[in-house]
Protein backbone atom coordinates (compact mmCIF):
# COMPACT_ATOMS: atom_id res chain seq x y z
CA UNK A 1 0.00 0.00 0.00
CA UNK A 2 1.25 3.23 -0.27
CA UNK A 3 1.51 5.86 2.09
CA UNK A 4 -0.66 8.69 1.48
CA UNK A 5 -1.36 11.63 4.09
CA UNK A 6 -4.97 11.65 5.50
CA UNK A 7 -6.57 14.36 6.88
CA UNK A 8 -7.97 14.72 10.42
CA UNK A 9 -10.57 17.09 12.10
CA UNK A 10 -10.01 17.52 15.83
CA UNK A 11 -13.55 19.46 17.56
CA UNK A 12 -13.31 20.54 21.00
CA UNK A 13 -16.55 20.94 21.74
CA UNK A 14 -16.67 23.44 24.95
CA UNK A 15 -18.74 26.71 26.06
CA UNK A 16 -16.11 27.70 28.23
CA UNK A 17 -13.09 26.76 26.79
CA UNK A 18 -14.13 28.32 23.84
CA UNK A 19 -14.88 32.27 25.31
CA UNK A 20 -11.52 31.77 26.94
CA UNK A 21 -12.98 30.82 30.43
CA UNK A 22 -9.99 28.30 30.59
CA UNK A 23 -7.30 26.52 28.01
CA UNK A 24 -8.70 23.51 26.26
CA UNK A 25 -6.71 20.56 26.54
CA UNK A 26 -9.10 18.23 24.13
CA UNK A 27 -7.19 19.23 20.66
CA UNK A 28 -3.70 19.61 22.47
CA UNK A 29 -4.16 16.01 23.77
CA UNK A 30 -5.74 14.18 20.82
CA UNK A 31 -2.41 15.68 18.61
CA UNK A 32 -0.04 14.56 20.81
CA UNK A 33 -2.24 10.86 20.73
CA UNK A 34 -2.10 11.08 16.94
CA UNK A 35 1.53 11.71 16.92
CA UNK A 36 2.25 8.50 18.91
CA UNK A 37 -0.33 6.29 17.34
CA UNK A 38 0.18 6.99 13.68
CA UNK A 39 2.70 6.19 11.35
CA UNK A 40 1.00 7.33 8.28
CA UNK A 41 1.10 11.13 7.63
CA UNK A 42 -1.61 13.21 8.82
CA UNK A 43 -2.86 16.98 8.75
CA UNK A 44 -5.28 18.35 11.27
CA UNK A 45 -8.10 20.86 10.70
CA UNK A 46 -8.68 21.62 14.21
CA UNK A 47 -11.37 23.59 15.85
CA UNK A 48 -12.32 24.92 19.40
CA UNK A 49 -16.38 25.56 19.47
CA UNK A 50 -19.19 26.07 22.02
CA UNK A 51 -21.87 23.50 22.70
CA UNK A 52 -24.30 24.36 20.20
CA UNK A 53 -25.68 22.05 18.18
CA UNK A 54 -26.21 24.44 15.27
CA UNK A 55 -22.65 25.20 14.92
CA UNK A 56 -21.43 21.39 15.92
CA UNK A 57 -23.07 20.22 12.55
CA UNK A 58 -22.04 23.09 10.74
CA UNK A 59 -18.49 22.46 11.86
CA UNK A 60 -18.94 18.54 10.75
CA UNK A 61 -20.40 19.30 7.73
CA UNK A 62 -17.83 21.85 6.87
CA UNK A 63 -14.70 19.20 7.82
CA UNK A 64 -16.28 16.21 5.62
CA UNK A 65 -17.69 18.20 2.75
CA UNK A 66 -15.70 21.39 2.22
CA UNK A 67 -12.23 20.05 4.17
CA UNK A 68 -12.33 16.97 3.16
CA UNK A 69 -11.46 15.01 6.29
CA UNK A 70 -11.67 11.58 6.44
CA UNK A 71 -11.73 11.19 10.34
CA UNK A 72 -12.81 13.65 13.10
CA UNK A 73 -12.39 13.03 16.44
CA UNK A 74 -14.70 15.33 18.62
CA UNK A 75 -14.59 16.08 22.73
CA UNK A 76 -16.28 17.17 25.28
CA UNK A 77 -20.24 17.65 25.31
CA UNK A 78 -21.41 13.94 25.60
CA UNK A 79 -22.89 14.01 28.88
CA UNK A 80 -26.78 14.56 29.91
CA UNK A 81 -25.82 18.03 31.25
CA UNK A 82 -28.88 20.45 29.03
CA UNK A 83 -26.15 21.75 27.13
CA UNK A 84 -24.54 18.50 25.89
CA UNK A 85 -25.34 18.05 22.65
CA UNK A 86 -22.62 16.84 20.66
CA UNK A 87 -24.50 13.51 20.23
CA UNK A 88 -27.45 14.85 18.48
CA UNK A 89 -25.46 16.86 16.39
CA UNK A 90 -23.06 14.51 15.18
CA UNK A 91 -26.35 12.21 14.44
CA UNK A 92 -28.40 14.67 12.69
CA UNK A 93 -25.28 14.58 10.01
CA UNK A 94 -24.56 11.05 9.43
CA UNK A 95 -25.44 8.61 6.74
CA UNK A 96 -24.56 5.42 9.21
CA UNK A 97 -24.44 5.11 12.48
CA UNK A 98 -21.42 3.18 14.02
CA UNK A 99 -22.71 1.88 17.31
CA UNK A 100 -19.96 -0.16 18.56
CA UNK A 101 -17.70 2.50 18.97
CA UNK A 102 -20.02 4.35 21.83
CA UNK A 103 -20.62 0.56 23.56
CA UNK A 104 -16.73 -0.25 23.66
CA UNK A 105 -15.86 3.56 24.82
CA UNK A 106 -17.82 3.36 27.99
CA UNK A 107 -17.14 -0.38 28.66
CA UNK A 108 -13.32 0.44 28.50
CA UNK A 109 -14.19 3.61 30.83
CA UNK A 110 -16.73 1.74 33.18
CA UNK A 111 -13.20 0.17 34.37
CA UNK A 112 -12.27 3.40 35.80
CA UNK A 113 -15.70 5.09 36.73
CA UNK A 114 -19.21 3.93 37.39
CA UNK A 115 -20.05 7.25 36.05
CA UNK A 116 -19.46 6.30 32.57
CA UNK A 117 -22.99 4.88 31.45
CA UNK A 118 -23.81 8.48 31.55
CA UNK A 119 -21.61 9.11 29.12
CA UNK A 120 -23.37 9.51 25.18
CA UNK A 121 -20.69 9.04 22.67
CA UNK A 122 -21.57 7.83 19.61
CA UNK A 123 -19.47 7.01 16.02
CA UNK A 124 -21.39 7.71 12.21
CA UNK A 125 -20.12 7.57 8.87
CA UNK A 126 -20.70 10.86 6.96
CA UNK A 127 -19.93 9.63 3.14
CA UNK A 128 -16.06 8.95 3.55
CA UNK A 129 -15.57 10.07 6.74
CA UNK A 130 -15.46 8.66 10.68
CA UNK A 131 -16.80 10.81 13.33
CA UNK A 132 -16.28 9.87 16.63
CA UNK A 133 -17.29 11.45 19.88
CA UNK A 134 -14.53 10.64 22.18
CA UNK A 135 -14.46 12.06 26.26
CA UNK A 136 -13.40 15.18 27.50
CA UNK A 137 -10.62 14.05 29.98
CA UNK A 138 -7.67 14.07 28.09
CA UNK A 139 -6.85 10.68 30.07
CA UNK A 140 -9.95 8.84 29.15
CA UNK A 141 -9.50 10.03 25.58
CA UNK A 142 -6.29 7.74 25.46
CA UNK A 143 -7.98 5.02 27.37
CA UNK A 144 -10.58 4.89 25.26
CA UNK A 145 -8.62 5.11 22.04
CA UNK A 146 -5.70 2.38 23.30
CA UNK A 147 -7.89 0.00 25.69
CA UNK A 148 -6.23 -1.44 28.46
CA UNK A 149 -3.45 -2.99 28.98
CA UNK A 150 -1.79 -5.01 31.32
CA UNK A 151 1.17 -4.71 34.23
CA UNK A 152 3.42 -6.58 31.11
CA UNK A 153 1.97 -4.03 28.18
CA UNK A 154 -0.17 -6.52 26.57
CA UNK A 155 -3.99 -5.90 25.61
CA UNK A 156 -6.95 -6.39 27.90
CA UNK A 157 -9.38 -4.37 26.25
CA UNK A 158 -8.84 -3.18 22.84
CA UNK A 159 -9.36 0.41 21.95
CA UNK A 160 -11.57 1.85 19.71
CA UNK A 161 -8.61 3.07 17.64
CA UNK A 162 -7.93 -0.73 16.94
CA UNK A 163 -10.97 -0.91 14.37
CA UNK A 164 -10.47 2.53 13.05
CA UNK A 165 -8.09 1.62 10.14
CA UNK A 166 -9.64 -1.19 9.09
CA UNK A 167 -13.64 0.54 9.13
CA UNK A 168 -11.44 3.73 6.93
CA UNK A 169 -10.44 0.97 4.32
CA UNK A 170 -14.48 -0.21 4.44
CA UNK A 171 -15.61 3.51 3.43
CA UNK A 172 -13.19 4.12 0.96
CA UNK A 173 -10.73 6.68 2.88
CA UNK A 174 -7.14 6.63 2.56
CA UNK A 175 -4.91 3.09 4.00
CA UNK A 176 -3.61 4.03 7.58
CA UNK A 177 -0.92 2.50 10.19
CA UNK A 178 -0.42 2.98 13.65
CA UNK A 179 2.76 2.22 15.92
CA UNK A 180 2.09 -0.94 16.97
CA UNK A 181 2.97 0.01 20.85
CA UNK A 182 0.79 2.17 20.98
CA UNK A 183 -2.44 0.99 19.77
CA UNK A 184 -2.69 -2.19 17.20
CA UNK A 185 -4.65 -2.03 13.97
CA UNK A 186 -6.99 -5.15 13.24
CA UNK A 187 -7.63 -6.03 10.00
CA UNK A 188 -8.83 -9.35 8.97
CA UNK A 189 -6.45 -11.59 7.00
CA UNK A 190 -7.02 -12.13 3.29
Amino acid sequence: MTKQCIKIGLISISDRASSGVYEDKGIPSLREWLKLALITPFTLETRLIADEQDEIEATLKDLVDFQGCHLILTTGGTGPALRDVTPEATLAVADKEMPGFGEQMRQISLNFVPTAILSRQVAVIRKQCLIINLPGQPKAIAQTLEGLKDETGATKVHGIFAAVPYCLDLIGAPYIETDESVVKAFRPKK
